[in-house]
């Protein structure tokens, strides 16, 4: 597939839109594998544990079940690996990028929360899992409670 705007075809222009959408939809949101409650690689959980302990709500796309999301992911973000965190439209990073802004509380500036209450260690694993928005049909994009 071609991931060259002039040469995309209509499903590419969708899930490109759908891409954008989200971007601008969601303050904060995580393209991942998997979902915040099941992530599909380590990656994926390091970034999700991290998000959930600074206790930002954020929404969450599985790029696993079509390909093409990841594709016009990393034309959009020009990033080529997945997780992919954005905050209010911008690519923050990836897992390596979010664990360090979390241990210097970078990541609790960067998502509106007070950096003094950063703890200033590795991201803890997930304890609860955050229920399912679903508001996405397209992309199957989950939201984190409010």
């Amino acid at each position: 597939m071609s991931t060259d705007p002039q040469t995309a075809g209509p499903a590419d222009n969708a899930v490109r839109e759908a891409i954008q959408h989200a971007l601008g939809e969601h303050e904060v949101i995580l393209f991942m594998k998997g979902s915040p409650e099941q992530p599909r690689c380590g990656f994926s959980a390091r970034t999700v544990a991290a998000l959930q302990a600074v206790g930002t709500p954020f929404a969450a796309v599985d790029v696993l079940p079509d390909p093409r999301i990841r594709e016009e992911l990393s034309t959009i973000s020009n990033w080529p690996t997945i997780p992919q965190l954005f905050v209010r439209g911008e690519l923050v990073g990836g897992c390596d990028i979010v664990s360090e802004m979390y241990e210097t509380g970078e990541l609790h500036r960067a998502v509106g929360k007070d950096a003094s209450q950063a703890p200033g260690a590795a991201p803890p694993a997930p304890a609860t899992p955050p229920a399912a928005g679903g508001d996405g049909p397209l992309l199957g994009i989950e939201s984190t409670p409010r």
